[in-house]
Parts: structure tokens; C-alpha cells; sequence
């Protein structure tokens, strides 16, 4: 169970999500929290520009091994409005962050996508525990996750 100020964590990287859409582009957002509870850095999605691997999980890694320790980087957290895909989850992995938060799942995408009959992505989603066993994790989260469908369901009305 999340805390307020966590709901607080969650409630920025959907909002960064809706930031995402709004500018076009697929609705994730991604917040790196310190241990401390200090907001570090956050992003949101940019892949509408041609590069796929511009995700803001994977751009929140690279920052985290820019400017935190290793210790640092184990006690942070991210607050992500979608579960990790698997590049970012491996990213996330590789520079040894912490705990992760997401509102929605890759199985949830999975259905809502199928739902407006979208097709799947090209890369196979797997949860977060497949890529980096033993990384805690925590999520979906009840009623952040209808806020993230809800995105979807915009993103892909207005697409076709």
C-alpha cells in the first residue's frame, strides 16, 4: 500500500504520461525518487520523433548512473504510470536502481490494446520480475491504473 506522499510520486508520472500525450506521443511518464523522498528527475515518453528507445524509464537509468552512487541508486525508487518494458526494466537493472512503482501493467497495456484493436508491440512484454529477478516491485495500482487506461484509450481514438 502506497503512501500519500508515494500517491503523490504516482500521480506526477501519470501526470507526466498525460504531458506525453498531449504532446503527441505514447502516455508514459516516469518519476527517479531518492531514498530520502527527494524528487531526483522525471520524464516522460519521446519516441514520437522516430528513436523507439526513447522511454522515460530508460532515460531516468541513464541519468541515475550519471549522478548517484551505486548505494544511491539501490535506495531510489521509480514511480512509472506503466510497468517497464523489458529494455527499460533491464536498464533499470543494469545500474542497480531499486525499488519500482508502476500504475498500470504490460498486461493490462496488453488487453486494453487488444481491446481497441491495436496491434502488439514487436518486442515481447514480460514483467518487470522476468528481466530482474528479485528487483521489488509494486503494482498495478488500484484506480492509477483505470487513470492510465483512460490515456490509452484517448491516445489510440485520436490516432484513428
Amino acid at each position: 500500500m502506497l503512501d500519500e506522499r508515494e500517491q503523490r510520486y504516482l500521480a506526477r508520472a501519470v501526470a507526466l504520461a498525460e504531458e506525453a500525450l498531449k504532446a503527441g506521443d505514447e502516455p508514459f511518464g516516469s518519476v527517479l525518487v531518492s531514498g530520502d523522498g527527494e524528487v531526483l528527475a522525471e520524464d516522460r515518453n519521446r519516441i514520437a520523433g522516430g528513436d523507439a528507445t526513447q522511454h522515460p524509464e530508460f532515460a531516468l537509468a541513464r541519468w541515475a548512473a550519471q549522478h548517484m552512487t551505486p548505494e544511491a541508486r539501490a535506495q531510489a525508487t521509480v514511480f512509472t504510470s506503466g510497468e517497464h518494458c523489458p529494455m527499460c526494466a533491464a536498464a533499470h537493472g543494469w545500474v542497480g536502481l531499486g525499488r519500482i512503482v508502476y500504475a498500470s501493467s504490460s498486461a493490462q497495456l496488453g488487453t486494453w490494446l487488444a481491446e481497441l484493436g491495436v496491434a502488439p508491440p514487436l518486442v515481447a512484454t514480460l514483467p518487470i520480475q522476468q528481466v530482474v529477478p528479485g528487483l521489488p516491485v509494486e503494482g498495478p495500482v488500484a484506480g492509477w491504473d483505470e487513470k492510465v487506461h483512460a490515456l490509452h484509450q484517448r491516445r489510440h481514438e485520436a490516432i484513428r
